[in-house]
This record gives structure tokens, C-alpha cells and sequence, in this order.
């Protein structure tokens, strides 16, 4: 007896419904989860919520947990705001990237400037509108001094301090000179670190000098690509599809809502008993945030 005669003889497969029909016609459409990071980052109200880790968290987790996804595209619209929640959130994205092993393409919008850049500099790949503004890599710190006009209106302010410099900066006293020093120590190690993420991430990308590029200046899309702080114009879009098929289907991961939002909205659960009076207290806060955000959309033109 041959060797092929003592081999046992194997079932004929049955035939299935699928086999009846173009093998095309069951093949999985390619999955890129969306995720939008709009706003100014760290400043945050019950009604105006910032970008900052703790809110954007768990939709990131959702948005690289989407089953069969093969991308993660991030929608980035920020002028900026507080360094460190604009680094928090790149490492967050970063460290997702690598445990899922899924790339990242970030597309900026209006703006992508200052913080809104560093959230930028997350993706594999970056894409602008020729018209975005783009860059402003430097430190901004900003306030106003009332110390001339408590004086005018005869206020006496009192405030007790145990360490001599307490107090530094403080609005209603007249500035000083040291003051200010310590604060610009501060900014040019703020400055150094945003620098060499840009340099780590854009590496053998840049094209411009780095005094240039470095200075806080601001670019539209198409002068970011001649220096190479992104790395082509386009839309999310058209570049998923050239990227993974005309039946490429983004999935979009929503962002959390606060209580007090889901309230307005009319769901979640009732406020506390106390809300009207916290609420009464915060509107003081809630306009000078929305003040601040309105600065620095402003400083783009927008």
C-alpha cells in the first residue's frame, strides 16, 4: 500500500453561503477611530471646559481601543494654553500609540499654535489647511497690575506671608524687577523642553534655522511645510482614503461631558442642592476664563 493510499482521507468541505458569493463582498471595511481635541488647553469652567488630561482621558482610550481600527486620525483646533497639560496629553497620546501599536495622523484645523503645536507633534504624521496657523514654539505668560488703581481708589489691600517671596508677581503689588527674572528662568526651561520635543519629533523633518523657528513666531500651513513643522496640506478625508481605500470608515470618539453640561443638555444626573450658589460664585471665574480663551484665539486673527 502507498503512502498516499495509508493516509486517511479528508472530508470534503461543505459548502457554505459564502462560498456562492465574490469572496470581496465579506471583506472588512478598514476602521481609523477620530478623535477632535478643540479648544484651549488647561483653562477650564463648568461651562467651558479646557483640553486637559483628566477630560480627555478615557476618549482616548476609547478612540485606540476601537476594535479592527488601523489608525488613530486626531483633530487638533488649539491656540495653545498651559504647557503642562499640553504635554500630559501628547505622553497620554504617544504612550497609546506604542502599547496599541497603532499609528497616529494628526490634522489641524484653524490653529495649531504654541500648546495647540505640542499636541500636534503626537502624530506619525502631520496635515494642515494652507490657510492653518501653525508653530508660535515659545512660552507666553501674561497679566494685568492693579497696584495703581487700589491706590486711586484707596484700597488697602493686606496679605500676610511666611517666605519672602510669597508674594512675587502679585497683581496689586508694583512689579519687581527680581520677580520678573525668576519668571523668565522659568519660561526659558519651559521654552528648552517644547524645543526638543519638536526636535525629537521633526527630526531630519526641519527646515529652517532653529533661531527662526524657535522665536514664538506663528506660519500658515503652506510656509510650516517649506520649514517643515508638518509634513504635507490636506484633509483628514482624502488623506484616509488615499491611505486605506475609498471604504475607509471613520469612527468618531466623542468627547466627555461635565455634569453641569449634561444637565443643560437634559440628561445626567440633577445638580446638588448647592449648584445655584457654586454657580452664582464661578460666574466671576467663568468670564474671565472665557476673557483668557478669547486673548488667545484673538492673537491668530480668529
Amino acid at each position: 500500500m502507498s503512502a498516499a493510499e495509508d493516509r486517511p482521507a479528508v472530508p470534503a468541505a461543505k459548502e457554505t453561503s459564502r462560498g456562492l458569493w465574490p469572496r470581496r463582498w465579506f471583506k472588512r471595511a478598514p476602521v481609523v477611530a477620530v478623535m477632535r481635541l478643540t479648544g484651549v488647553i488647561g483653562a477650564s469652567t463648568p461651562l467651558r471646559p479646557g483640553l486637559t488630561l483628566a477630560r480627555v482621558a478615557g476618549p482616548l482610550q476609547r478612540a485606540f481601543s476601537v476594535k479592527h481600527a488601523k489608525a488613530v486620525a486626531i483633530v487638533v483646533n488649539s491656540p495653545g494654553g498651559t504647557p503642562v497639560q499640553s504635554r500630559l496629553i501628547f505622553q497620554r497620546i504617544r504612550a497609546l500609540a506604542e502599547e496599541k501599536e497603532l499609528p497616529v495622523y494628526v490634522f489641524c484645523e484653524d490653529v495649531a499654535a504654541s500648546g495647540g503645536y505640542m499636541l500636534a507633534l503626537a502624530g506619525d504624521e502631520i496635515y494642515a489647511d494652507s490657510s492653518s496657523i501653525i508653530g508660535s514654539i515659545g512660552v507666553l505668560s501674561a497679566g494685568f497690575g492693579f497696584d495703581k488703581a487700589i491706590e486711586k481708589l484707596g484700597v488697602d489691600r493686606r496679605v500676610y506671608t511666611a517666605g519672602k517671596n510669597k508674594l512675587g508677581l502679585d497683581p496689586f503689588q508694583p512689579e519687581k524687577p527680581e520677580d520678573v527674572e525668576r519668571l523668565k528662568a522659568i519660561q526659558v526651561d519651559v521654552h528648552e523642553t517644547f524645543k526638543q520635543m519638536v526636535r525629537t519629533r521633526r527630526a531630519g523633518k526641519l527646515k529652517g534655522k532653529e533661531e527662526v523657528l524657535f522665536d514664538g513666531e506663528f506660519w500658515s500651513g503652506e510656509a510650516a511645510l517649506k520649514l517643515g513643522l508638518i509634513d504635507a496640506l490636506g484633509d483628514m478625508r482624502a488623506v484616509m482614503r488615499e491611505k486605506f481605500g475609498e471604504d475607509v470608515k471613520l469612527k468618531l470618539i466623542a468627547a466627555d461631558r461635565g455634569w453641569l453640561r449634561r444637565k443643560l443638555a437634559g440628561t445626567g444626573p440633577a445638580a446638588p442642592d448647592s449648584a445655584p450658589l457654586a454657580l452664582s460664585a464661578g460666574w466671576a471665574d467663568e468670564l474671565l476664563s472665557t476673557l483668557e480663551a478669547r486673548a488667545l484665539w484673538a492673537r491668530f486673527g480668529l
